[in-house]
């Protein structure tokens, strides 16, 4: 197969776009319509293949014989073998790849020679005939009928090489289904992993629910937001960043276990780990804290890995992870003093935490404040060394506006955030559902704002408003769709997970 090329005029690839375009006109001419409505199909390629090894399998018991399968079977054209008067043909849809093989003495000197003329690769054909197995021993569909479904204007990547660059593949990702196996692959595993999901938490009671992607006051986690205007309601709305605060307004209502797979939108930067829209899975369960989430997330993961890969041992950038609970559980402390030496409980001002990370030489982007600087101290340092699934809690309140504190360190959190293969995938709390401390909480949210942090929690009075209403105590947990399939699949980019990611635009476009 020829390289995909723009196929503009004077372009490369524009020739072979012309003359498959003579190609059509030459069809129409004929009175063949080179894009019907629909095909009888009757069998998949991969069912064409069970269908005749089942016959085969009968014909030794007395059942129909293997030579009176029958099918109708369609797909794209990816190979043709020309030997005069017969040509061997395969065809792929999306179960697999079959061969069929046409004669001229079988379906007409004309309708055999529109075959070898005016089809071209990647064009999408039907045909209908018996099944055989060749002499080479390939299970082949014997051309009675052919029809054309659907004529190409562009060739198909070259078929060995596929396409090479890799942002074309994200812009053009069709082609790289078409072409690239693992790719496909790749959406396959989501796609069951996705459903996994869905059957582990519907078994355990959870009720999956939808809540607004628009939404008055954006909330639940820290980010910048996207902004939109309603015309009608002529107020601004935000997309979700996170689906947290209308999940535990449910949890007030009285449903005790709900979830919620959807989209979050960010407006931040793109990155091999980040991606302005992205899908969550978010679970919360009344009567439940953090512990009860860490159980959740560990037990999930695995049951989930054993379910879509048959194995709780992955393969991933090298490192063999092993999802068998119980995971590894660490303080954020003892993660930090364990890594550079620094308690961050002795120093647990600015200053005082700012003077320990120079004292031990270390180079770390300064914070505005005590509970954003541990974060970053943790990130810089911690975080490229938790390979195996890891639970870091009890983060600093400054950075967890939604948590509950620790009773017995109350500048701390009941929280946790997991990380697997040197990236965080996951992020819960006990809830915090104390309204008074809440509103505290996003008044000191609205000085960090004032003090330049763009992704400080907004004030939500209705938030606050639920929250007099009572919620019991309550776990909470978000994980991330596409860190999860890149874990599963092996993928070191989030665009390789996500099927049409966002790009730049190219100029001229």
């Amino acid at each position: 197969m020829s390289e995909a090329t723009d196929g503009a005029a004077g372009r490369p690839g524009s020739d072979e776009r012309e003359r498959r375009i003579e190609k059509l006109a030459l069809l129409r001419q004929a009175g063949i319509d080179p894009y019907p409505a629909r095909s009888d199909v009757t069998h998949s390629a991969l069912q064409v293949v069970e269908a005749f090894a089942a016959a085969e399998a009968g014909a030794g018991t007395g059942e129909h014989p293997a030579s009176e399968v029958a099918v109708r079977t369609a797909g794209r054209l990816t190979s043709i073998r020309v030997m005069g008067k017969a040509s061997f043909a395969h065809l792929v849809d999306g179960t697999g790849k079959v061969q069929i093989y046409i004669r001229q003495d079988e379906v007409g000197e004309e309708s055999y020679d529109r075959f070898i003329k005016l089809v071209d690769l990647g064009d999408i054909i039907g045909v209908a005939g018996a099944v055989f197995r060749t002499r080479t021993g390939e299970i082949t569909v014997r051309v009675g009928q052919w029809s054309l479904l659907a004529k190409t204007l562009r060739p198909l990547p070259e078929k060995w090489h596929g396409l090479t660059d890799v942002e074309v593949r994200y812009r053009q990702r069709y082609l790289d289904l078409l072409t690239n196996e693992r790719a496909r692959k790749t959406f396959i595993v989501r796609t069951r992993l996705v459903s996994a999901i869905r059957r582990y938490l519907d078994e355990r009671g959870f009720l999956e629910v939808e809540t607004p992607v628009l939404q008055p006051i954006y909330g639940g986690a820290a980010a910048r937001p996207f902004v939109t205007f309603h015309n009608e309601l002529g107020a601004n709305l935000f997309l979700r960043i996170s689906d947290e605060l209308y999940l535990k307004r449910l949890i007030i209502g009285g449903l005790d276990r709900v979830y919620e797979i959807g989209h979050d939108f960010r407006n931040e930067g793109v990155s091999t780990r980040h991606h302005p829209e992205f899908t969550m899975l978010e679970v919360y369960q009344a009567y439940a804290d953090y512990n009860d989430m860490m159980r959740l997330t560990e037990e999930l993961y695995f049951a989930v890995a054993q379910e879509v890969l048959g194995t709780g041992k992955i393969t991933f950038g090298g490192n063999e992870i092993d999802l068998t609970p119980p995971w590894r559980r660490v303080s954020m402390r003892d993660a930090i003093l364990e890594k550079t030496g620094i308690d961050i409980q002795q120093a647990n001002t600015l200053p005082a935490l700012r003077q320990e990370i120079a004292s031990h030489g270390l180079t770390v982007e300064p914070k505005h404040n005590w509970g954003k600087q541990v974060e970053e101290l943790f990130d810089a340092t911690v975080e490229p060394g938790l390979i195996q699934p890891t639970f870091v809690l009890d983060h600093p309140v400054e950075i967890s506006p939604l948590a509950k504190r620790r009773a017995d360190t109350p500048e701390l959190v009941e929280r946790f955030e997991f990380w697997i293969a040197g990236q965080e995938s996951g992020n819960a709390f006990s809830e915090l559902n104390d309204p008074i401390d809440q509103r505290s909480r996003f008044e000191n949210q609205g000085q960090q704002q004032k003090a330049g942090d763009e992704e400080a929690h907004p004030m939500d009075e209705d938030w606050i408003r639920a929250l007099e209403h009572g919620m019991p105590p309550t776990g909470g947990l978000g994980i991330g769709i596409d860190r999860m399939t890149m874990l599963f699949t092996d993928n070191t980019s989030i665009r390789e997970v996500i099927l049409f990611p966002a790009l730049r635009s190219k100029a001229g476009e």
